[in-house]
């Protein structure tokens, strides 16, 4: 029996697992691998989930880490790549081998000291394994997921940090939960954030070149093709621009009642009383609040959660000013009381309501 196989470690030590799966590895790819070696291997990968898990794990590094070959620079003699030895022609072998009768053996010599670069291939690999391991224990996902909304839509997730986020119309996410950082990619549209309290895992959410940093608060990230508005309700966000983007630019602290909105040529901070920045988000009760808006700007968040577009024709009649709450999901409602209070007169089609001077 081959007395240089990889022996069972003496505790349950995740290392001990991953030393043996590397010297595994190592003396497969050494060449001098017989049947039983490779059974002795399916043994020990078969008596835990944990060995086979270790070795595929090892594989994969040693594979992107390259040819076994550069990890022999410097030993004696050359060392040939991987597969080499399965690639010599059977022919050969019987060509090369003598014939027995013409044999003299020679007194045995001394032992020579065995090869150590086999050893190095092993460090090089737990090396190799644990860099990969360390990278996937900091930063592997643990939740990936996606979820939207349709047009005139809202939805509700929890996530499974304990998190939840509520998506407006017509609005989408990707979420990446790892051990070191929650990212929210906000592709389109808005969503309230309620992020749960984790100091060593930041809440990050990134949209329109720029990203939004918390711990644990409650926010409203609304992107509009490359502008983006943020909505503080509680505690403090942090909005930076992404690294890398081109435009380095100081990063804003947003404390609750904060109203930022992020441009390209810059960001513009607003504070106001908290329950005016919680009536911004008060779309999730589904009432849009309208505070001296131009009706240009009403009829623009109606149309963000209805299919029937209110379409105005005449600046005069965008230019007025209203307020007040109301329902989003019934835009004809509005225009109707739009007509008994203002100048407005309103066309009613069945894909859109036109709104013209009287």
């Amino acid at each position: 029996m081959d007395d240089t196989r990889p022996t069972e470690p003496t505790t349950g030590h995740g290392r001990d697992v991953e030393r043996i799966a590397a010297e595994w590895l190592a003396r497969r790819d050494a060449g001098a691998w017989t049947d039983d070696d490779a059974a002795a291997l399916e043994a020990w990968l078969s008596r835990d989930t944990a060995h086979r898990v270790a070795f595929l794990r090892l594989q994969a590094a040693w594979e992107h880490a390259g040819r076994l070959q550069a990890l022999g620079a410097g030993a004696p003699g050359d060392i040939p790549p991987r597969g080499a030895w399965a690639s010599v022609p059977r022919e050969r072998v019987n060509a090369d081998t003598p014939d027995p009768a013409t044999l003299v053996f020679a007194p045995r010599a001394k032992p020579q000291r065995r090869r150590t670069w086999p050893l190095a291939a092993t460090a090089a690999i737990a090396a190799c394994a644990l860099a990969v391991g360390w990278g996937w224990h900091a930063f592997g996902a643990v939740e990936e997921s996606s979820h939207g909304t349709a047009l005139g839509g809202m939805d509700t997730v929890a996530l499974a940090d304990g998190s939840r986020t509520t998506l407006a119309s017509d609005s989408r996410i990707d979420v990446r939960l790892s051990r070191r950082e929650r990212r929210i990619d906000l592709q389109r549209g808005e969503a309230f954030f309620d992020a749960a309290k984790d100091p060593r895992r930041p809440f990050v959410v990134e949209a329109a070149g720029r990203q939004v940093v918390a711990v644990g608060t409650r926010f409203s990230v609304r992107r509009d093709g490359e502008d983006l508005r943020v909505v503080v309700t509680e505690g403090v966000v942090r909005l930076e621009a992404l690294p890398g983007d081109g435009t380095p630019q100081p990063a804003t602290l947003l404390p609750a009642g904060s109203i930022a909105l992020a441009r390209r040529d810059g960001v513009l901070v607003k504070t106001v009383p908290l329950a005016e920045a919680e009536q911004l988000v008060d779309w999730r009760s589904g009432l849009l609040v309208f505070r001296d808006t131009t009706l240009s700007e009403a009829a623009s968040e109606f149309n963000r959660y209805n299919a029937r577009k209110i379409v105005i024709v005449d600046d005069t009649v965008g230019d007025l000013r209203i307020g007040g709450s109301f329902r989003w999901e019934n835009a004809e409602a509005f225009v109707r009381l739009l007509e008994q209070g203002f100048p407005v007169r309103a066309d009613y089609g069945r894909d859109r309501i036109v709104l013209h001077a009287p």
